[in-house]
Parts: structure tokens; sequence; C-alpha cells
């Protein structure tokens, strides 16, 4: 029997949350899902932002991108985030928790208050959104046709950083063991969950690092260069197509 290619990374009309997807590599992502058919929703904390990029994306089409501005760090703007949400859609596809923040200095320095903000972010949300998104991602999961959510890690939560970014390589690391956690319990409801440890990108958060440390870190990489729109969109869209429905964290 011969396969559909088409179909098999086919992400067209399904319903697609990004948040943090104003900017870096939640924009890339929203991007790539954009022009592959999906309906997009995006989120950031800063409305303007978030209305721009919308607008922009909608504009290059086939599909379509839809701004929910939100800032994550409150408990009850998640809330809100979700209820509008499901005001206009009566199911979610595909969850990316991407919202993040990074904060760098000597250990001996450190503040308590950014360690504290880098962890609720990075780590804390992503539960908390995925919590309140399981009666979208449920509403039409199917054992064919699986709910996904992706976690956006980080290689520094697998490997040793160099530089003070202590709370942001802590919280990517739970982010990885928290995918797992909620792969294994989430399966039987048929969504699936996995996790993308992404390198170096040209992004904001990334900007100060790669102007410094730009050389050290691209020979580092096996292929000598920092990634790009491609790279990370076509990951996020292996996953959430037939493709990927076989993997599972």
């Amino acid at each position: 029997m011969a396969m559909d290619m088409k179909q098999l990374f086919s992400v067209k009309n399904k319903v697609v949350l990004i948040t943090g997807g104003s900017r870096g590599i939640g924009e890339m992502m929203a991007t790539g899902f954009v022009e592959s058919g999906a309906k997009v929703y995006i989120s950031s904390r800063q409305a303007k932002a978030c209305d721009e990029v919308a607008k922009r994306l909608t504009q290059k089409g086939p599909g379509n991108c839809i701004p929910i501005p939100a800032d994550l760090q409150k408990y009850e703007d998640c809330e809100k985030l979700l209820k509008e949400l499901a005001k206009h859609e009566d199911h979610l596809d595909v969850l990316i928790n991407n919202a993040g923040a990074t904060w760098g200095a000597t250990v001996e320095d450190y503040p308590e208050a950014a360690f504290q903000k880098v962890m609720d972010l990075n780590v804390k949300r992503v539960f908390t959104v995925t919590q309140l998104a399981l009666p979208l991602l449920s509403a039409k999961s199917t054992h064919e046709q699986p709910s996904v959510v992706i976690n956006i890690g980080s290689i520094a939560g697998l490997t040793t950083p160099s530089h003070g970014t202590y709370a942001y390589s802590a919280s990517k690391a739970a982010v990885h063991q928290l995918t797992k956690h909620l792969a294994t319990h989430l399966a039987d409801k048929h969504i699936l969950v996995n996790a993308i440890a992404p390198g170096s990108f040209p992004s904001k958060m990334m900007k100060e690092t790669l102007e410094k440390f730009g050389d050290v870190i691209v020979d580092r990489v096996p292929v000598h260069r920092v990634g790009t729109p491609e790279d990370i969109a076509g990951t996020a869209l292996y996953l959430s197509s037939r493709a990927g429905h076989y993997t599972n964290a």
C-alpha cells in the first residue's frame, strides 16, 4: 500500500497554539505552520507585537494567525488565554509551550527574584498551560489522530553551560523531565508530548550570547552553524503531523 506523502507531513487546517509566538523561534514555528495551512493562535506578553506578527503571517497565508495577548507569569492570564481560545475553537490539535525567559549573573550575585521568575515561566507555566488546555486537546483526539504537545526545552538543560544562566539551565532540565512524565500519563488520552532542545538560533534571547560567544558556539556545533527558521519549524511540523505520531517523549 503506497504512502500518501503529501498527507504524511501535512498540518493543513490543524488548530495550533504557540505561546511566546511573536518573536524568536516561536515566530519561526508560527510562520512554518501558517505557511503550511494551519490555523495558528499566538500568545505573547506584548499585545502590539502579537497583533503585528499575526497580521503579517495571515497576509502570507495560506493559513491564518490570530493573536491572544497574555502575560503567562500571571495564572489568571493563563486562564484567560485558554478561555479566549475556547470561545473560537472546540478543540486544539497542537500546543507548543515556547514562552520562556533567561537571566545571566555570577553565582555570587544571582538575584533570588530572577531565579524564581525564570523557573515560574519556564517550568511551572509549561505545566499550567498544558493542564488548562487538556479539555481542548482531548476534545477530538483519537488513537489514529492524537493531539500534540511540544515543549521547548534547550541543550542548556542537557549539558553544562559555561556561562551563568543557572536558573535557565535548571528550568530547561526540568522541562525535559516534565515532558517525559506528561507523555507517560497523557498517552491514554491520545495526547502525545515531546520536547525540542534547540541549539543556538538568531533570536532576541540569544542575541547577546551570540555576540559574545558566537564563534565558540558555532565551533562546537557539528554542522558549524546556528539554526535557521526552517530547522525549528521543520521539527515542529514533523512532530505535529502524521509523520510524528509514533514519537512520544
